[in-house]
């Protein structure tokens, strides 16, 4: 079976791909705490689901909410919905209903912008004081979701480009890249056989510019290619045998005029 990559230098483009599989997957389905990490601490281990609850399909995006009552529920996550923000100090949390539908991501980010997060209860204590702050009739965002898609580098957290209706299906738990349509997402079954897009991080490196005085023979072009080209040989040779990386690369910057070298009057 031929497993294809796509190279800068590949003779396809993604402009004639229809899939291509992309570094995501579904892994095991866990609600996650936007500031406490995963139920492994014995203060995040508190949980006030209504029966039944959380009961939206595992493989959909979903988040959570609180009403009047204390209980929790399970949302899609794109629904306007009341922010109950938080703002944490070593004296403890306090709680603020925000009058202002939106959803779970913007609600994330205006939070974070204006307190320290979205209310997570730690106790059924804490949990008190946030219904407290929910008005009859409303639910309010809570910093839980449902962790479930990945990078295969990471969290999937923040961007995400699903189809209309996606993710949908129990059994496909890889993702792929639909480039007749907008390169939006889908899931598929991991064992069907499609191309597959690879990325490469660059490192990271610095640039610095280092000005060069020459003494020798006046009658040498010092601009000439080759003279220049072996110049830069020979320095990065002695870079080398002074110990210094083997990825430094040297390049000569040029003046207004096009030159390299000027010679001093």
């Amino acid at each position: 079976k031929n497993k294809h990559v796509l190279t800068k230098n590949s003779p396809d483009s993604l402009l004639t791909l229809q899939h291509a599989w992309i570094g995501l997957y579904h892994d095991e389905i866990r609600w996650n705490w936007l500031s406490g990490g995963f139920y492994q601490s014995d203060e995040l281990k508190f949980q006030n689901w209504y029966p039944g609850e959380p009961n939206i399909p595992w493989y959909l995006p979903a988040c959570g909410i609180m009403d009047r009552s204390g209980m929790w529920y399970d949302a899609p996550c794109e629904e306007n919905i009341y922010p109950v923000c938080s703002n944490v100090s070593d004296e403890g949390a306090n709680f603020f209903f925000v009058d202002a539908a939106m959803s779970w991501e913007e609600a994330q980010s205006y939070c974070r912008e204006l307190y320290t997060d979205l209310a997570f209860p730690k106790s059924q204590f804490e949990n008190s004081l946030i219904k407290a702050e929910i008005p009859d009739g409303v639910y309010g965002w809570i910093g839980l979701y449902l962790d479930t898609w990945k990078w295969s580098d990471g969290p999937m957290y923040g961007f995400v480009h699903w189809a209309v209706g996606k993710p949908d299906g129990e059994t496909q738990r890889c993702g792929v890249a639909t480039f007749d349509s907008s390169g939006v997402w889908d899931d598929w079954a991991c064992d069907e056989m499609k191309p597959f897009i690879c990325h490469h991080d660059s490192p990271p490196f610095t640039t610095q510019v280092v000005k060069l005085k020459l003494v020798g023979n006046a009658t040498l072009d010092l601009n000439d290619p080759a003279v220049l080209e072996n110049m830069k040989e020979e320095l990065q040779l002695q870079l080398k045998q002074q110990g210094e990386a083997a990825d430094v690369k040297l390049s000569w910057k040029k003046q207004q005029d096009g030159k390299i070298f000027h010679q001093e009057e």
